[in-house]
């Protein structure tokens, strides 16, 4: 179990980083995009190529594994030490770090219709402003998972 257990993790870590990798790089390009590409030209109809291949080769993909293999995860752990970590502090703090991280995808990925609409209901400013925003709720998930708030 302890070797299935390990290689779980492995990927789930390998999934999040991809996730996390996309999620601030979309940002990023909506920023340039939103600057450099006025609608309907052929600068535009790049950008909007390469988000929407970000998404669909990268971020979609990364995301549904990141959460097979999370509640893959939670159900080994569960077997093993019993479903009670769940509420714990560290773990409800994980949690709402994941929901964050869906919803956040679920933002930029509607974003990019608008794009392909050929709107920009967005300031390249506030792409540049929001592009960190995956990474910090990684750095409080991960303190959160790693020192357990002092409990161990």
């Amino acid at each position: 179990m302890t070797g299935a257990y390990n290689l779980l993790i492995g990927l789930h870590i390998i999934a999040v980083i991809a996730w996390m990798a996309g999620l601030m790089m979309l940002p990023r390009l909506y920023a340039y995009h939103t600057e450099t590409a006025p609608p309907g030209s052929e600068f535009d109809a790049h950008f909007t190529r390469w988000e929407g291949k970000l998404l669909k080769i990268i971020l979609g993909p990364a995301m549904g594994l990141v959460w097979v293999l999370g509640l893959s995860l939670i159900y080994v752990d569960s077997q093993i030490r019993g479903a009670g970590f769940l509420a714990e502090p560290w773990m409800l703090t994980k949690i709402a770090g994941i929901v964050f991280m869906t919803g956040w995808h679920v933002f930029v990925a509607s974003a990019h219709k608008g794009f392909v609409a050929g709107r920009r209901d967005r300031t390249a400013k506030f792409w540049r402003m929001t592009n960190e925003l995956p990474f910090l709720a990684a750095i409080v998930m991960i303190l959160a998972v790693t020192t357990k708030f002092g409990n161990h």
